[in-house]
């Protein structure tokens, strides 16, 4: 097995919303903020190549909308899934399997392009891989969250017939109530390939996905919106965007131990300077006992 990180981009969000009550004397210290207080985060997806299948995870913001659109999140830097993924030797035709996280448009919008007036895949020879749950969640979306799922991102895929649910098999799903050993995140096993896991969250929306897997003797996962960037390893610093930030904090609770006691490589998909860290308990709670670069691991 190969990883490869893939930057897509970088844009800018609003500080107070990413760090929701925490204030901004603590955050700006560990993340400052410009003039109009808003931060510079990236869109990092990760790359998986084993024997035949050659998976995405996430694919970043894409570039379909309009200039009124892409104004409001000042996307910058020389980064773009097709220089990140020519970097490695792919293009991505090559891509055999896209396994979204969730659908909200910095994680789904480059799965859909325009051809012509039409919305087609942007993957072609790719299987599109979501969870039931949260696809019903983001495509009857409630009246806080729908700004984020964006029709021309989702429905497109669905009408295209490569559209599978991670959860639709229940050879590989567990018993109801099911949990991971340590008691934390729902897990669905054997995900496209063997050895490939799905951790499901459901704080920031319902049934994120956080991939998992064995690499080098070590687990590593794929933390989406549960962990952003470093600055939101201690427990409170949870985000304004999260639809249920109570469940958020007890998943970051329980997984946090399972991580720093299981020596987890977490890769994080927003910090614009961390690939990678990993966790350690202190006196002071959980916090980051390393950081570096997946080529490190």
């Amino acid at each position: 097995m190969q990883l490869y990180s893939i930057e897509t981009g970088r844009f800018k969000l609003d500080g107070g919303a990413m760090f929701g009550v925490v204030p901004k004397t603590l955050w700006s210290k560990v993340h400052p903020a410009d003039e109009n207080n808003l931060c510079t985060w990236t869109m990092r997806c990760l790359l998986i190549q084993e024997n035949n299948k050659l998976i995405l995870v996430d694919n970043g913001i894409g570039d379909k909308q309009d200039e009124r659109f892409f104004r409001h999140y000042y996307l910058h830097g020389d980064d773009s899934l097709d220089k990140s993924l020519a970097k490695h030797g792919f293009h991505r035709d090559d891509i055999t399997d896209v396994l979204l996280t969730h659908l909200h448009f910095d994680h789904c919008g480059g799965s859909i392009r325009r051809e012509d007036d039409k919305l087609v895949p942007a993957f072609k020879n790719a299987t599109y891989w979501s969870h039931s749950r949260h696809w019903k969640w983001a495509t009857e979306p409630n009246d806080r969250e729908k700004a984020s799922f964006l029709k021309e991102n989702i429905l497109p895929i669905q009408e295209s017939g490569q559209l599978k649910f991670v959860d639709a098999s229940a050879s590989s799903q567990p018993p109801a109530g099911a949990t991971w050993p340590g008691g934390s995140l729902d897990i669905i096993s054997n995900v496209i390939l063997p050895g490939l896991s799905v951790r499901i969250a459901n704080g920031h929306t319902e049934a994120m996905i956080l991939p998992q897997l064995q690499y080098k003797g070590k687990t590593l996962v794929f933390m989406a919106d549960l962990l952003p960037s470093v600055g939101h390893v201690p427990l409170p610093w949870v985000m304004a965007y999260d639809m249920f930030p109570l469940t958020t904090l007890r998943e970051k609770r329980s997984f946090w131990e399972e991580a720093a006691t299981g020596g987890y490589v977490l890769i994080l998909e927003h910090d614009p300077d961390s690939e990678c860290c990993m966790l350690q308990s202190t006196d002071r709670g959980v916090r980051t006992s390393s950081i570096f670069r997946l080529e490190e691991v």
